[in-house]
């Protein structure tokens, strides 16, 4: 038997559907109007068919949001309708907090996949990889799910399990049982190797980055630094004002990052600002990356290598160029939406392409390796959380003993 009160709620739906291509005269041609009043007339009747058709009963605001979705994903894995609870998750997250396993993920090749796991997470501690392709969470498949379907499968009340089944490098599956709990606030830590030599890592993008980067930097400045190395690696990404804060930190002068779309107000340019805290970074820097950089770290990681301010060592980043604007409508709903790409200071919009670093060097530390025989104990290895120990920082340190002058990165 048909629901009554979803009739009268859908009955007013169709006409407000027909009557919005009206509304759209004012800011379209008429060839625009007219292809947009011819479509929403199709998505009026197929509305209509569901509600007198369908097999059972499907809420109205159910399917509006389901269209609604689908049409925010079709545009591209990040963009999407953000409900209330969502919308103010995501709030939490950017000030510093939130509750889950800890992993940045993106739609790849139609698939859910892991960009990389949050440092000191339930994920990074499981040997969650950047890459890892995400195939079920718990019995649910992931095929066809967006990305808000996905984070609200993974996020839940400290604590709780949730089992995800991986696939790794094309051909391993695994199965990885995760416990929730609160990911860390702390966004970077910092340590002096030896004398005269520090060790930077920012692990993520959040509202209190760049005052952690100076406060950090202070303390290790007491120590008269003659070169910095700034691991940038598993980061994936955040806000973007923080990454040209960091950024800005580092440079005296010239562009950071341009940031270009459709509307007029989403063309912009970041321009570093010569100020005292400046002058207080007078040595070499390395930077590390791998292919669990993203995004934010991917705008600093450009703006310093263009401007020949540091030395890139590592890996290939991942790619993401892409600007999302976070826009609030009415009933706490927002839309998260892709306007703009933008581009590094030689004007290159590494989008799916990414960073190729000055150096590249694997990640893996080879002599750890080489004492694991069990393949599964590889997969765990970190050697980047005792930096002593890492092969890539190893390196870095090396190369900047070497370097007397920061005018010798103008290779």
């Amino acid at each position: 038997m048909k629901n009554f009160k979803n009739k009268k709620l859908l009955y007013p739906i169709l006409g407000i559907l027909l009557l919005l291509a009206v509304a759209f005269s004012n800011g379209f041609t008429k060839e625009k109007n007219e292809e947009i009043y011819k479509y929403l007339k199709l998505f009026s009747q197929v509305l209509k068919l569901i509600e007198d058709n369908y097999v059972t009963e499907v809420s109205p605001k159910d399917l509006i949001y389901g269209a609604i979705n689908g049409m925010l994903n079709s545009l591209d894995p990040y963009s999407s309708l953000m409900k209330p609870e969502e919308f103010k998750e995501l709030e939490i997250e950017t000030k510093g907090s939130f509750t889950g396993i800890g992993i940045e993920i993106t739609i790849k090749d139609d698939v859910i996949t892991v960009v990389a796991p949050i440092e000191d997470t339930p994920a990074w501690k499981a040997g969650i990889k950047p890459g890892d392709k995400i195939l079920k969470i718990e019995d649910k498949p992931t095929k066809g799910m967006s990305i808000t379907e996905a984070v609200k499968l993974l996020r839940g009340p400290k604590g709780t399990k949730v089992t995800l089944t991986i696939l790794r490098n094309d051909k391993d599956i695994k199965e990885i049982t995760l416990i929730r709990d609160v990911i860390p606030i702390r966004s970077v830590k910092y340590k002096l190797l030896e004398p005269n030599y520090a060790y930077v890592r920012i692990t993520n993008f959040q509202e209190k980055t760049h005052q952690e980067l100076i406060n950090a930097l202070e303390e290790l400045e007491k120590q008269q630094l003659k070169g910095l190395i700034l691991d940038l690696r598993y980061n994936p990404g955040g806000l973007l004002s923080s990454a040209i804060e960091v950024a800005d930190e580092f440079l005296e002068k010239g562009l950071i990052v341009s940031v270009k779309g459709k509307a007029k107000n989403s063309e912009m340019t970041f321009e570093a600002k010569p100020n005292p805290s400046n002058k207080k970074h007078p040595y070499p820097i390395v930077i590390l990356i791998n292919h669990g950089t993203a995004s934010a770290s991917e705008i600093v990681t450009g703006a310093l290598k263009d401007h020949k301010r540091a030395l890139v060592l590592g890996q290939k980043s991942f790619g993401k160029g892409r600007v999302q604007t976070v826009i609030p409508l009415d009933d706490g709903y927002a839309v998260k939406l892709t306007t703009a790409f933008y581009y590094t200071p030689n004007g290159v919009c590494i989008d799916t392409i990414g960073i190729v670093p000055d150096i590249e060097i694997p990640m893996v530390e080879l002599a750890a390796k080489e004492k694991s025989k069990n393949k599964d104990e590889e997969d765990l290895i970190k050697p980047w959380t005792s930096p002593e120990e890492d092969f890539q920082v190893k390196m870095a340190l090396s190369i900047l003993k070497n370097l007397k002058e920061i005018s010798k990165l103008n290779f």
